[in-house]
């Protein structure tokens, strides 16, 4: 009986606590404002936090051509993902390369997706398909990063 005594106790002395904690204007106005300027806070602190990040997104020529759906991409400074959808007939992967740059992503097969992740300064960078002979026939494009 002790037991219950004791938790019933226990809630209604953090009731008035919290009771009391509560009831100053300065309190409660700030407590109504702390959600919103936290989802706020965090959407804006965590890219600041990590760096900024991009996602870009692209294809191959679903007909089989060797070039990409796009020409050029834009992107922040800092942490870029390019991933790219392969629904030609043929295998490609997405690479990208300058100012000390040069990284692939892996050769997928039709209906995969390829995918390169790099930390990359404010410039122009060239991304392209790094399977053998698609750069040189055209299978590329210009990334650029402010």
């Amino acid at each position: 009986m002790q037991r219950i005594l004791l938790a019933v106790a226990v809630p209604l002395g953090a009731g008035v606590l919290v009771a009391g904690c509560g009831s100053s204007d300065k309190k409660d106005t700030t407590a109504a404002q702390a959600p919103k300027n936290t989802k706020t806070a965090a959407k804006s602190a965590s890219p600041a936090a990590g760096g900024k990040t991009s996602n870009l997104t692209l294809s191959a020529d679903p007909s089989g051509a060797l070039k990409f759906t796009v020409k050029q991409l834009k992107a922040n400074a800092g942490t870029v993902t390019l991933t790219m959808t392969n629904p030609s007939d043929v295998p490609h992967a997405i690479a990208v390369e300058g100012n000390g740059v040069d990284k692939d992503g892996q050769i997928v097969s039709p209906g995969s997706t390829s995918t390169v992740t790099v930390k990359l300064k404010p410039g122009n960078y060239e991304f392209y398909c790094p399977v053998p002979a698609h750069k040189a026939a055209g299978m590329k494009g210009k990334l650029v990063v402010s």
